[in-house]
């Protein structure tokens, strides 16, 4: 095998361990979203205990990337596609890290009276979620404008996120003896923002490595 072979196979199976990696943390999130429409006190707790599958994932994502620099000496192109894998795994692993954080505010509720129904909460997710699908496949075929396209949506979750907490706080004020529940609510709609930030974060990685320029998708 050719160094170059051996090199693209190494590639390879590195984006193949980090796309494993991310579908550990969309599911954990799809999961930790569900659990909270269900109260679902036994499916949030697997969701804690399961995060440390994610936390193996990125730190075989860190020994493989470790071994291809010091192994392949890549120059260009071929170290930012290494280190954008890198960086990525940790925003995954920060996706996994809310998830479970959403988890514990569910164990935090409990399984009494709602407040409000679960509704606005699933559409924000389901908006980080898609997000979170497109820059994996901008990823995947290093296409720029996809993971523009992606981080535009992100002002849309902030939208969402801003009238979820006006309405929470409104709750609050009318219903003080349900103070606590709507604190967790509030934490898990800032956890779900949080998302659609390491989405952004994740897209901005991609820019860099195909341009070699780093863009503030943010801004």
């Amino acid at each position: 095998m050719s160094i170059r072979s051996s090199f693209d196979n190494d590639l390879k199976k590195l984006k193949d361990t980090l796309m494993e990696m991310v579908t550990l943390s969309r599911n954990a999130v799809k999961d930790a979203v569900s659990a909270l429409a269900n109260q679902d006190i036994e499916k949030a707790q697997q969701i804690i205990k399961d995060d440390i599958k994610i936390n193996e994932y990125e730190e075989k994502v860190n020994n493989m990337v470790i071994q291809l620099i010091a192994q392949q000496q890549p120059v260009a192109k071929d170290l930012r596609r290494i280190i954008a894998a890198l960086k990525i795994s940790s925003d995954v692993e920060r996706i996994g890290d809310l998830a479970v954080n959403i988890a514990k505010s569910i164990l935090h509720i409990g399984d009494g009276p709602l407040i409000k129904p679960i509704v606005e909460i699933p559409k924000m997710a389901e908006l980080t979620l898609e997000m979170l699908k497109d820059v994996i496949e901008a990823y995947n075929s290093e296409d720029v404008v996809i993971a523009k396209n992606t981080a535009e949506k992100d002002d849309t979750v902030d939208e969402m996120y801003g009238k979820l907490i006006k309405e929470l706080l409104h709750l609050m004020t009318e219903n003080p003896q349900s103070t606590t529940q709507i604190t967790q609510l509030a934490f898990i709609c800032r956890y779900i923002e949080r998302l659609g930030d390491h989405t952004t974060n994740m897209a901005e990685h991609i820019i860099w490595m195909v341009k070699a320029k780093k863009y503030d998708l943010n801004a």
